[in-house]
């Protein structure tokens, strides 16, 4: 019997993530990618499995260990690396060379594979974006798990948004395994005050308060005796980000603030300008000179460009910008990086090649993370002012209306100005409304006069 070295794979850009599941103990037989152990970064959850089969001799990590690449994982006692199976090809280029000793081979984990559905994970500018989800096959479900609720990283971290108690649940899935709607259907039982959480019980709670929030239970009612009806099961988009509004919208105390840009010269200029580069297809819209506008504000005013890490204040200085995108299957927010870094042309560009592989549900998990402020433009429908909710962990958001031709006294008479709605919502633990109110008049000076943003 060989020994053999697992140790972890190319997992994509992450250093130092903590190990927040084991799913194995030492004498456990091991199958060919079998989930060993979670791990959680800032941006995404992944189960690593083993690339070979045997018995566990040794695990050598726990639970609250920081791994990196290369880290050594396990030690099997299996067969000769010759005659094990096969791991995938992506993980055959990752493999460590073997030892020189016979008895000892060693073997780069199987990598974590990617699920496009998790990232959607997406905005707060009305879709939170939340972190993007890496999911892989899920341990074995026959064997013990180390006392653990059998669910896959990303159910578990849906439940941990919500606030559910994943070992009081019963799983419907294959072989009692825990899914998305189990945890959703527990949450509206709880809710309507049909069942109570161990916790409640214990504080001999009464049942159906919202989540231990004090809430009235939800109201329950038979819609169908009131009329015809018809049910639509929501959206993958919209239960996916569902939570992660919910938690924005509660845990941050957000104040909202409204003003008008005067854009009139500036549309003059975009008109132009989309005259002059008619032939290179590329079409500015506002929205991007709103981005390149929003990078000088942040720029003047830093506090909006952070984020709260407990006591403090992490300072950012890059600055991504998201923007809410209208699909067929909700909204999505692609973010595109280094903008103090791109002219208007090639925001523009950027953009709009964003928003079509949103349309055709092909953002990647790179493509809507790491922003650092979002911007929800609803321009191009209508309306006049609107509260979007902060995509934690950023601190504000900008919403944006459609513009109107409206009089505007200049001293002598009323001039007809094109003016821009402008809504900005910020976290009232990190941002005070008079900073507020200066980052607002900046933004409207700079669209009045664009001049501004090479000052």
């Amino acid at each position: 019997m060989a020994l053999i070295e697992v140790k972890v794979p190319d997992i994509g850009d992450f250093k130092d993530v903590a190990v927040i599941e084991v799913f194995v103990k030492s004498g456990d037989t091991i199958k060919v990618e079998q989930s060993l152990i979670t791990v959680e970064s800032d941006k995404a959850s992944m189960e690593i499995p083993s690339s070979h089969a045997g018995v566990l001799k040794e695990l050598k990590v726990k639970l609250g260990d920081k791994i990196n690449i290369g880290d050594l994982l396990a030690i099997l006692e299996g067969v000769d690396a010759e005659s094990a199976p096969a791991a995938a090809p992506a993980a055959s280029s990752q493999a460590a060379p073997a030892t020189s000793a016979p008895s000892s081979v060693t073997v780069a984990s199987a990598p974590a594979v990617a699920s496009p559905a998790a990232a959607a994970t997406t905005s707060s500018a009305s879709v939170a974006l939340a972190s993007a989800v890496i999911d892989v096959p899920a341990h074995a479900p026959g064997r013990t798990t180390v006392g653990l609720p059998h669910a896959s990283p990303s159910v578990r971290k849906f439940a941990r948004e919500l606030g559910v108690p994943l070992d009081e649940l019963k799983g419907s899935g294959n072989k009692g395994r825990i899914t998305q709607e189990d945890v959703q259907a527990f949450t509206k039982s709880v809710m309507s005050g049909v069942t109570q959480t161990k916790a409640q019980a214990a504080k001999g709670g009464s049942g159906g308060d919202g989540a231990a929030l004090g809430l009235i239970p939800w109201p329950k009612v038979d819609f169908a005796k009131f009329g015809p009806i018809e049910r639509k099961e929501m959206g993958r988009i919209k239960k996916i980000s569902g939570a992660n509004l919910l938690r924005n919208a509660i845990m941050i105390p957000a104040v909202t603030n409204h003003d008008d840009a005067d854009i009139t010269d500036l549309e003059a200029f975009r008109v132009s300008t989309n005259k002059e580069n008619e032939k290179s297809g590329i079409k500015v819209t506002m929205l991007a000179f709103l981005i390149k506008a929003s990078v000088a504000a942040l720029k003047k005013y830093p506090e909006f460009n952070s984020s709260l890490d407990g006591d403090a204040l992490v300072y950012k200085n890059y600055w991504h910008i998201g923007f809410a995108a209208d699909t067929p299957n909700g909204l999505m927010v692609p973010v595109i990086k280094d903008c103090d870094k791109k002219g208007v042309l090639q925001i523009s560009q950027e953009m709009s090649e964003l928003a079509k592989k949103a349309r055709d549900g092909k953002l990647g998990p790179a493509e809507m993370t790491g922003a650092t402020f979002t911007i929800s433009s609803l321009g191009g429908i209508g309306g006049k002012y609107f509260t979007p909710i902060i995509n934690a962990p950023e601190v504000a958001i900008l919403g944006v209306c459609k513009s109107t031709m409206e009089p505007v006294w200049d001293g002598k008479a009323f001039q007809p100005r094109l003016m821009l709605p402008l809504s900005l919502t910020w976290d009232h633990r990190v941002i005070d409304g008079a900073a507020a109110a200066r980052f607002n008049a900046y933004l409207g000076q700079i669209l009045s006069d664009f001049r501004r943003v090479l000052l």
